[in-house]
């Protein structure tokens, strides 16, 4: 099926320097009303740091950009890392707040494991080279990785995770994250709706991805998501025949971090017919704005 021509445009998976983006808040909107985007959703990773400059940006320059509250939290689910993206959430809910606050720290013990294991392996430094790049960010295995990168460990990013943070590597640390049904509820707390992040991600069979969208929809997760600006031959039009299975809606993303050939904010972002996208029911953009800011 060929991409469908349509000019409104939803990137609903992005990151600022909130977390382990490379873009500021302000660059990241410019960016993306420059890639003429509809609707952007900021999802960093267990912060909602970058919400509020980021509206405060769109804002003040008047751009023609709708902004979505949006956090993506980090889960286990038999003994996988799954990630839980929330969208349209109220970022000032004291329940959204609080669990964030514990994911915090969750980041921080598991940050400092990973650079106790590094030093041990006569990898120094590591600790406040992941501090200098997140600079005030909430910390991620992707800062290690590009100061593994400074250090000469490796010559990109993917490469310092398949060789030193990836199970079984020196440098791995087991997450001690929340359960699913603990992010979906938070996220209904705060009035959002509970989307899988890029299903195709986890290196899971067809049977296991099937379990854990049971899993998801058992346990009240709304979507899934479906597009993305990457993804293997097929892989679109399967995990939209998953999502009506499953009974959840379908969400799109580009997962942006930074500028790059291969990803970019908008970029072949389309649903396959036969699915019913995650807006499909959003308020207007003046009542979802009153829940951004």
């Amino acid at each position: 099926m060929s991409e469908p021509d349509s000019a409104v445009i939803y990137d609903l998976h992005s990151h600022t320097t909130a977390s382990d983006g490379l873009l500021t808040p302000a660059q990241l909107v410019h960016r993306a009303a420059g890639m003429q985007i509809h609707t952007l959703a900021i999802t960093d990773h267990d912060t909602t740091a970058g919400i509020a400059p980021a509206q405060a940006e769109i804002d003040r320059a008047g751009l023609a950009l709708r902004l979505v509250a949006g956090v993506e939290i980090s889960t286990v689910w038999e003994n996988h890392e799954i990630h839980i993206v929330g969208l349209g959430i109220d970022i000032h809910h004291p329940a959204m707040i609080a669990f964030l606050a514990e994911q915090g720290e969750r980041r921080i013990q598991r940050a400092r494991m990973i650079a106790e294991r590094l030093e041990k392996a006569r990898i120094p430094g590591a600790w406040e080279g992941a501090q200098r790049f997140a600079d005030g960010g909430m910390i991620t295995r992707g800062h290690f990785a590009r100061f593994l990168v400074e250090a000469g460990r490796a010559t990109e990013p993917a490469k310092v995770f398949k060789h030193y943070l990836a199970r079984g590597k020196i440098g791995y640390v087991p997450p001690q994250w929340c359960t699913i049904k603990q992010a979906i509820d938070v996220i209904h707390h705060s009035g959002g709706q509970a989307v899988v992040a890029h299903p195709g991600r986890y290196d899971l069979s067809a049977k296991w991805l099937k379990r854990l969208l049971h899993h998801f929809a058992e346990t009240g997760g709304e979507a899934m998501e479906v597009a993305q600006c990457q993804q293997a031959p097929n892989e679109r039009t399967q995990l939209a025949n998953y999502a009506a299975q499953f009974g959840l809606l379908a969400s799109q993303g580009s997962d942006f971090h930074q500028p790059s050939p291969w990803i970019e904010l908008g970029r072949k972002l389309w649903l396959p017919a036969g699915v019913t996208p995650v807006w499909a029911s959003w308020t207007s953009p003046e009542e979802r704005k009153e829940r951004v800011v």
